[in-house]
């Protein structure tokens, strides 16, 4: 006849469930701050007005590069998307939310996204510091109420021209309305859903356009 099995003490299933709970708490949480690995890591290295230097590593290709300035271009289409990609509000009073205007620059080089750096290049006192810094900039997203840019490459100075490809690649380039940003996001006009080669032409940003959204 079968003996009855023992029922486990109260301190060894108190133990056993905590090993439990712990392990699955592990697990989920590992789960919840997983890296997004479809996008290369990044870090905000500064940001001053409209305008932020995201640091990516050394070994990022344009390829990874492009894949982050279309994650801004997706975010910018949420509500207040830029904040889950750790950039503090631009524009905190614009009429059109926290991120009316925004300027991101993406560098390999972490020496160009340090505070004082982009302050230097904000003010726009060291015309030398003003070109070193375009020339190391390795992918750009512009987005300026009505109108955003992504690029791949450094900042040109001037209009683009046939030798532009040469240097840099745009992306995307066209406009899109204000209507629900910080509520339904933006919404994108299709023709610039691709490079626009007939797209009106818009003036060059200044060397150091610091807007603080007042």
């Amino acid at each position: 006849m079968a003996q009855p099995r023992k029922k486990l003490d109260p301190i060894v299933r108190f133990g056993l469930g905590v090993f439990i709970g712990s392990f699955v708490l592990i697990v989920v949480g590992m789960v919840l701050v997983r890296p997004d690995r479809s996008i290369p890591p990044y870090s905000i290295g500064s940001q001053e007005g409209t305008m932020v230097a995201v640091h990516v590593p050394s070994w990022t290709s344009d390829a990874e590069i492009e894949t982050l300035i279309q994650r801004f271009r997706l975010v910018a289409r949420e509500p207040k998307g830029f904040g889950r990609m750790k950039i503090q509000p631009t524009t905190p009073k614009h009429p059109d939310g926290s991120y009316g205007r925004v300027t991101i620059y993406v560098f390999t080089d972490e020496k160009w996204t340090e505070p004082d750096v982009l302050h230097q290049y904000v003010v726009g006192d060291d015309p030398g510091l003003r070109d070193e810094f375009r020339k190391a900039v390795r992918g750009q997203y512009l987005l300026d109420e009505s109108w955003e840019e992504g690029r791949i490459g450094p900042v040109l100075s001037g209009r683009d021209s046939a030798a532009t490809p040469a240097y840099a690649r745009v992306l995307f380039m066209g406009t899109l309305t204000s209507e629900g940003r910080d509520g339904a996001g933006p919404k994108h006009d299709a023709e610039s859903a691709a490079i626009l080669p007939g797209a009106p032409e818009r003036p060059e940003p200044s060397p150091s356009p610091l807007s603080t959204g007042s």
